[in-house]
């Protein structure tokens, strides 16, 4: 199976070309320059240079969210678009279990946090079994990071954390945890395509795929704009009724 992997839910825009157990390409920019403007170019240059057809894909595999809305419209957008110009089926992952997926093999428990603003994060919680499964512990949710760090105490274990959250928090979990806080080191502290692609064979070879028409990311809240929208109008609202 041969799967083309998206990832955008944050600051990181990748994209990467999987054959199985093999990353045939993958590149990665952890940049200022908007998605709109890495993400194409880096799947046609990925494309190109691995030689690939787009008949020859099985699947287009997309970072679903939570994270960035504007950037995953984005990668929405263009995983929709290849899907039906390619009629290829898209497979959703969930970009916090693509994260925890990266740590394949560590024995600790997993946590992502990506920063959601106003002192929450979006979080998961994750180990591997036996076996080199990924167990999910605790559903994506936005929860405030005091909350998390309280739940992570009471664990009372060694916990690894990655995701833009941690320089943000990296303080304060480690005065809550002192030595039982674990960080992710740089090449697998951020999304990447490739963890994407690699889940997403998984639930490929499940028949966990979607329409290109059908597929939607997953938010887990409104957004600022769509906040601020929902404040006037209830002022209005006010107004009316005084």
């Amino acid at each position: 199976m041969k799967i083309l992997a998206i990832e955008s839910a944050a600051l990181v825009a990748s994209a990467a070309i999987l054959d199985e157990d093999t990353v045939l390409a993958e590149e990665r920019l952890n940049t200022r320059l908007t998605h709109s403007q890495t993400l194409l170019p880096m799947i046609d240059e990925l494309v190109r240079k691995a030689e690939l057809k787009a008949g020859e894909l099985d699947a287009i595999a997309v970072s679903a969210g939570p994270g960035s809305f504007t950037g995953l419209r984005i990668g929405a957008a263009t995983a929709k678009g290849l899907g039906m110009a390619w009629d290829k089926p898209l497979v959703a992952v969930p970009t916090l279990d693509a994260m925890a997926y990266g740590l394949w093999g560590c024995r600790y428990l997993i946590c992502p946090i990506m920063d959601a603003r106003r002192s929450q994060v979006y979080n998961g919680l994750y180990r591997f079994d036996e076996n080199g499964a990924l167990v999910t512990l605790r559903d994506a949710r936005a929860i405030g990071m005091e909350e998390l760090l309280q739940e992570l105490k009471e664990q009372n274990e060694p916990v690894v954390f990655l995701g833009d959250g941690v320089p943000v928090f990296r303080a304060a979990i480690e005065e809550a945890l002192t030595t039982k806080a674990l960080f992710a080191p740089p090449q697998q502290s951020r999304q990447s395509a490739g963890a994407v692609g690699a889940l997403g064979l998984e639930l490929l070879k499940q028949g966990k795929t979607v329409t290109a028409a059908a597929f939607a990311p997953s938010y887990l809240r409104i957004s600022q704009a769509e906040r601020e929208r929902a404040r006037r109008l209830a002022q209005e609202q006010e107004v009316c009724h005084d």
